[in-house]
């Protein structure tokens, strides 16, 4: 147990003895934590309609779902939704990821009922107005046309189709042009019929109301919905290191700049790696000026306008990157420069001077990521969604500083493959 479990700084963070969680009969789990200092109240989950469920030629079909939720229902207008809202000071919306369409949206305490007659009303009862849809469809399209020339996307895109080939992480949860145009109303309300469902849905309110007073109106609001149709999430298979390397370059009409993109797997959000994998990924290219990486490549070569690094991690794999945004003629050297960086932090351990600094910069951090409702309801979220454990961020400042020089460097060999690297970059055309 740690030593400083019973401090004030470690109880005063989320854990088991202030998050109520209960599960209700029909699939809802509700995590509830009071803050009376508030006179607000977040409200924040998910549900199991991910684009994981689209079909490959109406991808984004998830994603499209989800925003229409509040277009209109079978009681209310899109214009008596959003009225009603803003007259209470209120907010709610909806978005969808691989996983799950998600929802969030805050109140004052007094008007929480509001907050979740709104919510069960969109998940159970939407109608998907056919000028909505066509007015909604508009919108997207413009969205990925824009995408379409922005270099950053487009390597990023791109990025992740290589490294996740034939997965639902590589492919775009928003869609591409040719397939939103695909997409009719029918298939917004069929998709909505069969994939939503309590089962699997989490609901975390964080606030000025005490636990009973969640449960109750949950119940209320949602304690009768079923959904026997629902299917279960599909098992999201993990993903094999990429065998060889692979280099491709975005040609894009006149771009100034190319944005690049470089990485590996990373690994998954749950697995005992991650906390050393991610204090490496501080030291590459996060601390400071972005770490070792923005460091090297920008503030020393001047090669790049920006360089960091990212880890991301996912259920089913992860991804870890290098990004930089150079000016075309640097491309090449800029990429050579990452590279010996990158092999020299899998050949030889960080600094015990780097790994203090990271290590006090996470535990310092912590209690800030979490003083806002806001900020406790995702922490709240990835407690649930990971299977972290209740008394996770409590157990955190210890996994922090039981982190070594050593096992960073493990980890580090065990995913950044130096050699079998996905290299992506988009830009104006390359210069032989």
């Amino acid at each position: 147990m740690s030593t400083l479990s019973n401090t004030p700084i470690i109880r005063s963070l989320p854990g088991p003895h202030d998050i109520t969680r209960t599960e209700l009969p029909n699939g809802i789990t509700i995590l509830a934590r009071t803050n009376m200092n508030s006179p607000a109240v977040v409200l924040s989950g998910y549900l199991s309609a991910g684009s994981v469920f689209d079909p490959l030629d109406k991808l984004g079909l998830a994603y499209f779902t989800a925003l229409m939720l509040m277009r209109g229902t079978e009681t209310h207008t899109f214009q008596e939704i959003f009225g009603a809202l803003e007259s209470a000071g209120a907010s709610l919306g909806f978005a969808a990821s691989v996983h799950n369409t998600s929802f969030g949206g805050k109140s004052l305490v007094e008007d929480l009922p509001l907050l979740f007659n709104t919510l069960a009303e969109a998940l159970r009862h939407p109608v998907f107005p056919p000028e909505h849809v066509e007015r909604l469809r508009a919108q997207l399209e413009a969205g990925l046309m824009i995408r379409a020339q922005d270099t950053g996307d487009q390597a990023s895109m791109a990025f992740d189709a290589a490294l996740f080939p034939a997965h639902p992480y590589g492919r775009p949860e928003d869609g591409q042009v040719e397939t939103v145009r695909a997409i009719t109303r029918a298939d917004l309300a069929g998709f909505h019929q069969r994939h939503f469902g309590p089962r699997g849905m989490v609901i975390v309110v964080v606030g000025a109301v005490s636990p009973q007073q969640v449960l109750e109106t949950v119940q209320a609001t949602l304690g009768d919905w079923n959904n026997p149709d629902q299917p279960e999430a599909p098992v999201v298979l993990n993903v094999a290191p990429p065998a060889q390397a692979y280099r491709q370059h975005i040609a894009l009409a006149g771009k100034s700049q190319t944005d690049l993109v470089m990485g590996a797997l990373g690994p998954q959000r749950r697995i005992p790696d991650y906390v050393a994998a991610s204090l490496g990924n501080n030291i590459l290219g996060q601390f400071g000026m972005m770490g070792r990486i923005g460091d090297v490549v920008r503030e020393q070569a001047g090669l790049a306008y920006y360089a960091s690094t990212s880890l991301n991690a996912w259920v089913a794999s992860g991804s870890w990157e290098v990004s930089a945004g150079v000016n075309p003629a640097n491309l090449q050297r800029a990429i050579d420069l990452i590279r010996v960086e990158l092999r020299r932090f899998v050949s030889e351990p960080v600094t015990a001077e780097e790994l203090s600094d990271s290590q006090a910069n996470y535990i310092g951090r912590l209690p800030l990521s979490l003083e806002s409702n806001h900020g406790v309801a995702n922490a709240l979220l990835n407690l649930e969604r990971f299977q972290l454990g209740l008394d996770y961020y409590q157990r955190y400042p210890d996994l922090v500083r039981a982190t070594t020089p050593e096992m960073i460097l493990a980890v580090s060999r065990k995913y950044l493959d130096t050699e079998n690297w996905i290299i992506i970059s988009a830009g104006p055309d390359l210069v032989a």
